[in-house]
């Protein structure tokens, strides 16, 4: 035998023991690496649901105070208009109550400026007109609540309670822009609903 053949023979045998082991080396990668890189399905559609986070509400402090705060001022604004008006009948108001009754006869009449002012401020589109009014009442609610629709009822009954003590205070029927602010007021609350159940 010669010394090539056996030679020859080692060389291919050392070929193939090297391949051998690098198969068997990159099965056991590929093994190791299958689990993280393998594709995960994961079913669509109409399977249960698990509500294992549920969503967190938190109060809108900032629109609050934002909120508190204009309509501070913007009752101050109206105060002044009917100080003013209640001044200029001659009339000196002691309690507030008196005020409301005043204000409720509607004996009285106004200067030029403050009528056009009290009319813009009720306009339709008017601070205190129906749809910024309705607007502001519904801002206020969401940001009590962060706006958790399961608190849209206990804001509904805690605005009809507020309105009910309105009429309560003016004492009689509030006047008809009231209850069209009520009636927008209580749409706005079943819209919320509405989109909060879809």
């Amino acid at each position: 035998m010669s010394v090539n053949g056996v030679t020859g023979a080692i060389s291919s045998y050392n070929t193939y023991d090297s391949k051998v082991k690098t198969n068997e080396s990159s099965k056991t990668k590929t093994e190791e690496k299958s689990p993280e890189t393998g594709v995960i399905y994961e079913p669509s559609g109409e399977t249960t649901k698990t509500d294992s986070v549920k969503k967190t509400y938190t109060p809108n402090t900032d629109l609050i105070s934002k909120l508190k705060a204009e309509a501070e001022e913007r009752t101050s604004q109206l105060r002044n208009i009917v100080e003013k008006l209640i001044s200029g009948q001659g009339n000196a108001i002691g309690q507030a109550d008196d005020i409301w009754s005043f204000l409720r006869k509607g004996d009285f009449t106004v200067d030029a400026e403050t009528k056009a002012q009290a009319e813009a401020d009720i306009a339709e589109d008017g601070y205190w007109g129906v749809n910024q009014t309705s607007d502001r009442i519904l801002d206020f609610a969401k940001a009590l609540t962060g706006g958790d629709p399961d608190k849209i009822e206990e804001m509904r009954e805690a605005f009809k309670k507020g309105f009910e003590q309105a009429t309560k205070t003016w004492g009689d029927t509030l006047p008809d822009i009231s209850q069209k602010t009520y009636d927008a007021v209580m749409a706005k609350f079943d819209d919320w609903a509405n989109e909060s159940s879809n």
